[in-house]
């Protein structure tokens, strides 16, 4: 059995930072599973779920050319493999936006958490005052999902922005 390894590679951005870590990765005969990266106002960001018979050691080494210049930072770790699908509810888009002030992001997902909600993406951006959130989130099967949206419609209220909860669209790409 494989063993599971979460790469994370943060610093500031250049061209070929994921080339390089996929490659080195590959050489290793790790396989990709699951990967997401963004850049955040000129900084970079990517965590990688990669699985294969290489010890946690060998990738850090493999990887430790990247960090050399010192703008960069890797770390790896073996992380559990899930066993099997979790109990899926609905799938849902959430987004706000308004005004930037603290607390928007903790105040709006905290009303998704007390129903049991999971959020499996969540982007913002702030471009001026303007504060964006899209967040993709799984309610549980018999969430009542009229007193979710009115608990973050509540939520947003009280920050003076606004948020609506949509169902995902399986077509979507």
């Amino acid at each position: 059995m494989s063993t599971l390894h979460a790469v994370t590679v943060l610093g500031h951005d250049r061209p070929g930072i994921i080339a390089d870590t996929t490659g080195r990765l590959a050489g290793l005969g790790l396989n990709l599973e699951d990967s997401t990266m963004t850049l955040l106002r000129g900084h970079f960001a990517m965590m990688l779920l990669c699985a294969g018979d290489t010890p946690a050691a060998e990738i850090e080494s493999a990887l430790a050319p990247l960090t050399d210049d010192g703008t960069l930072t890797v770390t790896v770790r073996e992380v559990p493999q899930e066993s099997g699908a979790s109990a899926r509810g609905s799938s849902w888009v959430l987004t706000v936006h308004g005004g930037d002030r603290p607390g928007i992001v903790s105040s709006v997902v905290g009303r998704v958490a007390d129903a049991g909600g999971n959020i499996t993406d969540l982007t913002t951006r702030l471009a001026g005052d303007l504060y964006l959130v899209v967040a993709e989130i799984d309610l549980p099967a018999g969430a009542d999902v009229d007193a979710v949206t009115a608990a973050i419609r509540e939520a947003a209220a009280e920050l003076g922005v606004g948020a609506t909860l949509r169902p995902a669209e399986a077509d979507e790409l």
